[in-house]
């Protein structure tokens, strides 16, 4: 699938040289296909092309996750959503606009994504990140990028990059270097947002 059109992309935000190096590789590897290790703007991630479902499918087999169980994108802009959800409630942008703490959405009616990466329901669970690093790694990746915690499924997520499991890090294409003495236990709030506006509380 092609990449979201660039004239809706924002403007890349400041950052160091080795950040712009470490995430150029992280680019080229997803952009042929394969799965990094990441700091987002809460934990630490694993990460792929969003539309590239072969990538997904490899998530899925490195996490020993059965694929009935969704993951959730992120991207550098809500200008963007559109792109990827059919419907989007008017609430969608306030909440994203006035939300303290990282938000994961859940939206129906998911589009130009890879099918095994959508819930059985065809919804998706789509952030908006403003940390630098994982912004700027999306606005250059110009695509959704899958972002499911560092973790094989059923053992705990990793509140700092020291925590993940060797075997994950072997299993990958790349591990980003940037922000690896970062602690960051937060996980996301996770909220499901209906067309007619109807919001449900999944994870405060």
């Amino acid at each position: 699938m092609k990449a979201f059109p660039e004239d809706l992309a924002e403007k890349p935000v400041p950052i160091s040289k080795s950040w712009r190096e470490d995430i150029k590789k992280a680019v080229d590897v997803m952009w042929q296909g394969g799965v990094i290790l990441y700091p987002t703007d809460t934990i630490w991630g694993i990460g792929c092309d969003a539309t590239n479902e072969k990538a997904v499918k490899r998530i899925y087999e490195i996490k020993q996750r059965i694929d009935s169980k969704a993951l959730i994108c992120l991207t550098d802009s809500d200008a963007k959503l559109a792109y990827y959800v059919r419907d989007i409630p008017n609430i969608a942008w306030d909440l994203i606009d006035l939300s303290v703490k990282p938000l994961t959405i859940v939206f129906d009616q998911a589009r130009n994504l890879a099918p095994n990466l959508l819930a059985e329901d065809g919804s998706v669970g789509i952030r908006v990140t403003r940390e630098p690093f994982s912004k700027e790694l999306c606005f250059r990746m110009r695509k959704m990028i899958v972002s499911t915690s560092a973790n094989i499924s059923g053992q705990p997520a990793p509140t700092c990059f020291d925590d993940i499991a060797p075997e994950l890090l072997e299993a990958v294409d790349y591990v980003c270097t940037s922000r690896r003495n970062e602690h960051n236990p937060a996980a996301s709030s996770v909220i499901r947002l209906r067309p007619n506006g109807e919001v449900s509380i999944i994870r405060k």
